[in-house]
């Protein structure tokens, strides 16, 4: 059996099985169709920039700069971007885009994303859904600008991306292909889409190891194969998808239709991570 990290490392391409799990989880799940859809509408638009954009590039550190990368973002991608939230996107969001697009200074806005600084939350979406698959087609190549304070690639608790230094968005557990093996867990950056293996029971956002601090909570009727892993030391928490118990899954997406996790987990005064394309 192939798992799913061999299937998507060697694939030129992963956006159909993110578009196919997309529509299969709106349907399955009514509470997150809406988001589903804005989603399956900004997969043509990512797909393309994924495919199109010329990369790798040369990092800043290594004086080549971004502009390559900023120039395509802001002038091929985004305005359709805004186009495909325009026509599927709830109001809110549309007019928060539209306000965006129409005021900001675009190329400083994908600046500062890349940069990690802080942007509201429509300056995000955008800034995100129009240059994530840019740093997707760039990856593995470690060219991209390290999260504040980050070193180049050696960080001992791995909690962020080998590749660019991106945060986690969510984890999963493999399959392993064998009987009673239990496949690794690994982490998915919320930048670049590479995955790096884990340890099962560390926290993803500060290390923390003591179990006792690592609370575990579950849906089982409605979301089986999603838990929420909280961390009380740094009281945030990271979304973890089984792929033992739904092997179509496909963390990225999946992780799109868990908002009730989301809320429980808030309830719970814990803090995700990195909140998802769609806010959560």
């Amino acid at each position: 059996m192939q798992v799913l990290e061999a299937a998507i490392a060697e694939s030129a391409n992963a956006w159909p099985l993110r578009r196919e799990r997309a529509a299969e989880l709106a349907e399955r799940y009514p509470h997150a169709a809406e988001m589903l859809r804005l989603y399956q509408a900004l997969i043509p638009v990512q797909e393309r920039a994924y495919l199109e954009f010329p990369s790798p590039l040369v990092g800043e550190g290594q004086g080549g700069g971004y502009s390559k990368l900023i120039d395509f973002a802001v002038e091929r991608v985004l305005p359709e971007i805004v186009d495909a939230t325009v026509s599927s996107g709830p109001a809110r969001l549309r007019d928060g885009v539209i306000s965006v697009f129409c005021s900001a200074d675009l190329p400083d806005l994908i600046r500062r994303w890349l940069h990690g600084q802080s942007l509201t939350p429509f300056e995000t979406y955008l800034a995100r859904a129009s240059t994530s698959p840019l740093c997707e087609a760039m990856s593995p190549h470690p060219a991209l600008p390290r999260e504040p304070g980050r070193e180049m690639e050696e960080d001992s608790s791995k909690t962020h991306c080998p590749n660019c230094g991106g945060l986690p968005q969510v984890s999963y557990f493999a399959v392993s292909g064998e009987p009673l093996v239990s496949g690794p867990r690994y982490l998915v950056c919320s930048r670049c889409a590479r995955n790096w293996i884990f340890s099962r029971m560390t926290c993803a956002g500060c290390g923390e190891a003591d179990g006792g601090k690592l609370p575990i909570f579950q849906e089982e009727k409605q979301l089986p194969h999603m838990r929420v892993d909280g961390c009380r030391s740094c009281n945030r928490y990271l979304l973890t998808i089984d792929l033992r118990r739904d092997e179509r899954a496909v963390p990225i997406v999946d992780e799109l239709a868990a908002l009730p996790l989301d809320l429980y987990a808030t309830d719970q005064g814990l803090t995700k991570i990195t909140p998802n394309l769609l806010g959560n």
